[in-house]
């Protein structure tokens, strides 16, 4: 595949390829016609980092793949910005993917930007409060962002906890994951 590929492409690093390939477990032996979906998405990430791009452009790059191999490839993903001279913009919908290789979160919804900050801010930024509705009228409405309500329960996501905190101090609070925080986004078009 080494030798096709650096025929073909201006920049290929072979001994990239060649020493990446067994860290996915990606047997370059075996016809490409008798590759596993999972093994051809292994084998295009590897060829296309082996052409050390400066950016790297994937939509659902990890959809579809199994635990393990998904680990392995956002390893790869890690490595290959590391140096911070290279990037990745990557759509995805598994948003623990997001949380653990992400430096900035975009969050679009029915073509509109929802959201666009860096990953830490938003994950220390936002939460989610669980009380009644008397407690949740407390909360002044420049902190909520949005609110579910339930026959039994209420929940908001709430911006500056540290503020909410102070106004509801027993209150169960709980960080806000990426899930949670596009699930909470999305209601707001039902308010």
């Amino acid at each position: 595949i080494s030798h096709i590929m650096q025929d073909i492409c201006p920049v290929w690093d072979a001994d990239y390829f060649a020493a990446t390939c067994p860290r996915l477990a990606l047997n370059t032996k075996k016809p490409i016609k008798d590759f596993s979906r999972g093994m051809r998405m292994k084998m295009s990430l590897i060829s296309a980092l082996a052409r050390r791009p400066r950016l790297l452009i994937l939509d659902e790059a990890t959809s579809g793949l199994d635990p393990v191999v998904r680990g392995g490839m956002l390893d790869l993903f890690l490595d290959f910005m590391q140096d911070e001279q290279r990037g990745i913009l990557f759509s995805s919908h598994i948003t623990s993917d997001l949380e653990q290789i992400a430096d900035q979160i975009a969050y679009i919804h029915h073509g509109q930007l929802l959201f666009q900050k860096n990953k830490d801010e938003l994950m220390e930024d936002m939460a989610i409060v669980r009380c009644s509705k008397e407690q949740l009228d407390t909360i002044p409405e420049r902190l909520i962002l949005s609110r579910q309500s339930g026959s039994f329960s209420h929940a908001a996501l709430v911006r500056h906890p540290h503020e909410v905190r102070r106004i509801l101090p027993n209150v169960v609070m709980d960080k806000a994951s990426i899930d949670e925080m596009m699930q909470f986004y999305a209601g707001r078009d039902s308010q």
